[in-house]
């Protein structure tokens, strides 16, 4: 069977589906790939994947863009005839789905996240939502990553329920980020942000909150990993991080395709953000058996039991990411490694990769079964 999947960046699929694509291709599947081209796309080729690259402004609403990738989908869906279609990401998921519904070809989407849309109110999200109603009439099956999400699009009426179910995020592979190295507290104690630079990730309450520990007399190191975005909507202004650097506030470590040595290297890993699908940096951080401090919001709270795997603090709250900081320098070494043991065993129980692929895999064989089902009562 024929079945594409659609992302917004290749680089998505590479760090992120490549088990679930095993997965179906060990099953007899043959898959296609559709995204805009970046650096990984070669690599996806490379492991013997169809790749067709699309035009895909992922930022912003544009009717004249969006209008000719909608067309560019249904253009590809023609030629490719797959008989199923795996969307994620926002794009995907409204104007692939009207696409393949024109092409008459069923689809499972999978809300990741809600996006900066969805933090404010106003135009640009109460489209956003009529597309989404408007869109969600068609998928055979919607995955979301976390509960709250689910909930919010059954409660704003965007979704039928009977259609909609939960998977813990992307899933982790366990044995690829499983620690080898030896729990230590570090010489000067380090907290890990892992994220782009936008201020949806909390990373200006970030910053706050260590000007407030400094002020205290507090000595730790404070990292930064991931990429700069000056160009998003919401992205943090070059020079603004540059003064944070200045002023010896963060280490910018930039970005690398292995987050695994900086993540064994910290003593804590730090996501203060405002609102998240699952964020696959505290599974990963997890699952290496760190303790973490994150936000009590949607996504973030899924991954973290506070007080046994990490600690929760108030999002957009500087001052109280600050006092959990301090908190979590205060525990013992023994405290901080027994949270990152819970943390590990709390992803294998709930976030190993096989419970993704397992509810993917019976979400398609349910749709192989209602096509003959229909097929044959014609």
């Amino acid at each position: 069977m024929k079945i594409a999947i659609v992302l917004n960046t290749s680089w998505n699929v590479y760090n992120f589906r490549l088990g679930l694509l095993n997965s179906l291709r060990e099953k007899g599947h043959q898959i296609f790939i559709l995204a805009p081209s970046d650096p990984y796309s070669p690599r996806l080729a490379q492991l013997g994947y169809e790749f067709h690259p699309i035009k895909m402004d992922s930022r912003g609403v544009n009717p004249i863009k969006d209008s000719r990738l909608t067309l560019e989908l249904y253009r590809l869906y023609k030629k490719i005839a797959p008989h199923i279609i795996l969307h994620y990401t926002v794009k995907p998921n409204i104007y692939g789905t009207l696409a393949a519904r024109a092409a008459g070809i069923p689809v499972i989407n999978n809300v990741c996240g809600l996006g900066t849309v969805f933090l404010q109110k106003g135009l640009v999200s109460t489209v956003a939502k009529t597309l989404y109603r408007l869109a969600f009439r068609y998928p055979h099956k919607v995955f979301f990553q976390n509960h709250d999400d689910f909930q919010l699009f059954v409660r704003e009426k965007l979704i039928n329920e009977q259609i909609a179910d939960t998977v813990p995020g992307s899933g982790i592979d366990l044995d690829k980020f499983q620690s080898t190295a030896p729990f230590n507290s570090s010489p000067s104690f380090v907290f890990l942000v892992i994220s782009r630079l936008i201020y949806d990730k909390g990373i200006v309450e970030y910053v706050e909150a260590i000007r407030q520990l400094k002020a205290k007399g507090i000595e730790a190191r404070f990292q930064v990993l991931g990429a700069k975005d000056p160009t998003h909507k919401r992205g943090i202004p070059l020079n603004l991080i540059d003064s944070w650097i200045d002023e010896g506030l963060i280490e910018y470590l930039g970005t690398t395709d292995n987050v695994k040595p900086y993540v064994e290297s910290a003593d804590c890993i730090v996501l203060p953000s405002y609102r998240e699908g699952l964020p696959r940096t505290l599974l990963e951080a997890a699952s290496l058996g760190k303790p973490i401090i994150t936000t009590d919001t949607a996504g973030c709270k899924h991954v973290v039991d506070d007080q046994e795997t990490g600690l929760l603090c108030q999002a957009r709250s500087a001052e109280d990411l600050a006092n959990k900081m301090q908190d979590m320098l205060h525990l013992s070494p023994a405290k901080r490694q027994d949270m990152g043991e819970k943390g590990r065993k709390k992803v294998k129980e709930q976030f190993d990769e096989r419970i993704v692929i397992s509810k993917y895999q019976d979400a398609i064989q349910r749709l192989v079964v209602s096509k003959a089902g229909r097929l044959t009562t014609q």
